[in-house]
């Protein structure tokens, strides 16, 4: 975790000190707070309900697959021992009568009945049961070579899901050629209409950290859920790798997976993932309609970008408030907090401080910042007098607010975006009123610029006595007032 300066219990503003890697207790209060990879948290979230026991789960779908369980079961095994992971080997058999159980029971492993059909029911049957820190699924056809599993595991600690690639260099596969064709453009398809910046989406040889698949909502039954799984995974935040490996063909026995079936699966998913991938549940929206097909998209996150930076040039101690996974966030040393934590989970990869928190409750000391950017939130929240009781607190006297809310046109923005951030927008403000509403809190206008003459971005200063006015307008008065 980055240290945090001024960083306080938004309770009571105590001295937050580290109980270990992954929990925060203030000194004062002794309420504790959590950490979440690597970000502290202050917005109370479900406490996992699962133990972890063990450092791996093995997950092996197996349908009529005993022949080669006999040698990738010990295969398995003897890698796990070289590597002196904890573990637990789980094969999720689908109703097999080969004598599977037999030699499952034999090597050690578990033999777990598959409760939901096809192959993403098995996985999510094992994802359910498993107990491990992380979760490795491989074919108990052998065709996954279990000593590619010692680079999978010391890629672990770079990304929650790390897969094992037949298409990026020193990959490669062996496989006949129209099954290597339809392969190949699947992932093609996939790759380039989804925005993803990966070469094998199809591969079933993945290392997972269990705590990232637990936060998917999974749907899918059939070889569409790795589809499914990798999408979700980036829309929430979490960072996925690349190894490559050599795909081999099995080893005995026949292939269960049928061509046609395998691309109707994933063509079916393709529509419910390109939406999700394109709307601002993604974690990385904000960051990739910065270079959008859309030109309207890419000019508004861009002229946004350019003043927002502009106006905070200089300053040496700043905070975004509901940073999302913006490139504002990485254009300097900057300290970002949201309320959604799979933003923040994105917007890791620019080194930046990053707190999970709220607007209401900032968890940080009085006057800690010297600049303050707040662009495109308070539509987002109901108004508030709390809101901008917070911005000026933890700004120094004379501090500048960088204040960003749209004024009229959000209606262009849905048109242009319709998957955007139009419809969240709760509350309205015109330029008039909320200035109004802003001076009588004893603001300082300095500028106010423009994007696509629609978002108003605010300079402010706050007094330099740091006293309140006498009389200051409720916060309704800086509302938009809508024609009756």
């Amino acid at each position: 975790m980055h240290a945090i300066p001024s960083l306080a219990c938004p309770a009571c503003r105590g001295d937050l000190r580290p109980g270990g890697e992954t929990v925060l207790t203030c000194a004062a209060c002794h309420r504790s707070y959590p950490v979440f990879e690597g970000i502290p948290s202050f917005i109370p979230s479900p406490a996992p309900d699962r133990s972890t026991l063990c450092q791996l789960t093995v997950l092996v779908p197996a349908l009529n697959e005993a022949a080669n369980l006999k040698e990738l079961l010990p295969s398995i095994q003897r890698e796990l021992k070289s590597l002196g992971i904890d573990h637990e080997l789980l094969v999720v058999d689908g109703g097999s009568t080969d004598g599977t159980a037999e030699v499952v029971a034999r090597y050690g492993a578990v033999l777990l009945p598959q409760a939901m059909p096809g192959y993403g029911g098995a996985l999510r049957t094992g994802f359910e049961r498993a107990r491990g820190e992380y979760v490795l699924t491989l074919d108990a056809d052998g065709s996954h070579d279990p000593t590619v599993l010692r680079e999978m595991w010391a890629a672990r600690s770079a990304a929650e899901v790390v897969i094992a690639s037949r298409y990026i260099h020193g990959g490669t596969a062996d496989m006949p050629r129209s099954r290597r064709i339809m392969s190949r453009t699947l992932n093609l398809v996939f790759k380039r209409g989804l925005s993803l910046p990966y070469a094998d989406l199809s591969s079933g040889y993945r290392l997972y950290r269990r705590r990232a698949l637990e936060t998917l909502a999974l749907r899918g039954t059939d070889f569409n859920i790795l589809e499914e799984i990798l999408i979700r995974a980036v829309a929430a935040g979490f960072t996925v790798r690349e190894v490559p490996f050599h795909y081999r063909a099995r080893l005995a026995g026949k292939t269960h997976a049928r061509l046609a079936s395998f691309a109707v699966s994933y063509l079916k998913t393709f529509g419910a993932m390109w939406k999700l991938r394109n709307s601002i549940a993604s974690a990385d929206y904000d960051a990739r309609a910065y270079d959008s097909l859309v030109p309207l998209q890419r000019y508004w996150q861009r002229r946004r970008y350019a003043v927002i930076t502009k106006l905070a040039a200089g300053a040496r101690r700043v905070l975004d408030v509901g940073c999302g996974s913006s490139r504002i966030i990485g254009s300097g040393r900057l300290v970002g907090l949201d309320i959604v934590l799979g933003k923040l989970r994105y917007a890791r990869r620019y080194g930046n401080p990053l707190v999970h928190g709220s607007i209401f409750e900032l968890p940080f000391k009085d006057a800690s910042f010297d600049c303050v950017i707040c662009s495109e939130v308070i539509e987002h929240v109901p108004a508030d007098e709390k809101v901008f009781s917070e911005l000026e607190r933890v700004l120094e006297p004379g501090g500048r607010l960088i204040l960003g809310t749209p004024r009229a046109l959000e209606w262009v923005y849905a048109k242009v975006s319709p998957g955007g951030y139009a419809d969240e927008h709760i509350t309205h403000y015109s330029r008039e009123n909320l200035a109004a509403y802003l001076t009588a809190r004893g603001m300082t206008i300095e500028s106010v610029d423009y994007v696509g003459g629609s978002e108003m971005i605010f300079s402010l200063r706050t007094a330099t006595s740091g006293e309140r006015p006498p009389a200051p307008l409720p916060v309704t008065a800086g509302l938009r007032h809508e024609p009756a």
